[in-house]
């Protein structure tokens, strides 16, 4: 059976540069490549999310502009299906991305123009959509009180919830509690439990502060560590998928989310819904890009098999 994934989040077009290092203000350096193409976690995790087989349905705003233009045929591409209003006074939101060309690490500024204006009215719109989801999954890229709103919609109706609680920001108080599943990276986990996290252990211990702050279930993940998984009654780690060199780990998160959650919409056990996202992830990383980077199912399960 393959569910159905309601996101909310943003599209940005992602404006990727590759140097030796980050120029230093007021500082001109040469690149060694520049790529043009489609981003924003919302995105990237709803073409994840369709890729790896579920009925996914993708809740944003957009500008009319060329940026646009690039989103609808991303969503087109990989199968999924656009909720989402354009506003011609606005602008398609971009990403500056700077990668390090020795290691494929990255740091990125976005700028979402449209997507900030998304409201609450966008998701009592979408309401019938939501509610008729499998599963529905939110970033921090949107304003953070429609997330919420998001949430509560989705909860109430008895739809798994997942944020991704990305970028780091801080919460509402109680937001966790509308969360079955919260899916922070370390530097997130650290930021929303004022907890280290260097190592699994220590994974451990901000997942268990994260289910005290509401959170049904907690899952870290861990970069070339894996992930770990917390719901109380049990705490796993699941290792990474190793399917090739890495060559860029931008949209590794996405890639872990949007398999995750389509997983979870099939039915799959939790756990081994993190071994599905795990491997899409593996697969993400060997290629550049973040939508362009994501496997299709086939892929996915092909790695999962060994």
């Amino acid at each position: 059976m393959m569910g159905k994934v309601v996101n909310l989040g943003v599209f940005v077009a992602d404006t990727a540069y590759r140097a030796p290092r980050q120029p230093k203000m007021g500082e001109t350096i040469l690149g060694r490549s520049f790529v043009l193409g489609p981003g924003g976690k919302g995105s990237n995790q709803s073409v994840a999310s369709a890729m790896a087989g579920a009925e996914t349905h993708f809740i944003s705003r957009l500008g009319a502009d060329a940026f646009a233009d690039i989103a609808m045929a991303t969503w087109k591409k990989a199968g999924v299906h656009p909720a989402v209003t354009q506003d011609p006074k606005s602008y398609t939101g971009a990403a500056y991305i700077f990668i390090e060309d020795a290691t494929g690490n990255n740091a990125i500024i976005i700028s979402p123009g449209a997507a900030a204006d998304i409201s609450n009215a966008d998701i009592d719109a979408n309401r019938a959509l939501i509610e008729g989801a499998q599963v529905f999954i939110t970033q921090l890229e949107q304003p953070i009180p429609v997330a919420l709103h998001a949430l509560q919609m989705a909860k109430a109706a008895g739809v798994t919830t997942i944020l991704n609680p990305a970028p780091a920001a801080s919460l509402p108080e109680g937001m966790l509690a509308f969360c079955d599943y919260v899916t922070p990276n370390e530097s997130e986990a650290e930021a929303l439990t004022g907890l280290p996290v260097t190592s699994v252990a220590e994974a451990e211990t901000a997942a268990r502060r994260l289910r005290e702050m509401g959170a049904g279930a907690a899952i870290i993940t861990l970069g070339d560590k894996g992930a770990l998984f917390h719901d109380g009654a049990r705490t796993v780690h699941i290792p990474p998928f190793k399917a090739g060199p890495v060559v860029e780990t931008t949209g590794a998160g996405d890639a872990f989310n949007g398999g995750f959650a389509a997983a979870l919409a099939e039915g799959q056990d939790p756990v081994e819904a993190c071994r599905f996202g795990s491997a899409t992830a593996g697969i993400s990383v060997t290629r550049p890009g973040t939508a362009p980077s994501m496997p299709a199912r086939a892929e996915t399960l092909a790695l999962l098999k060994g």
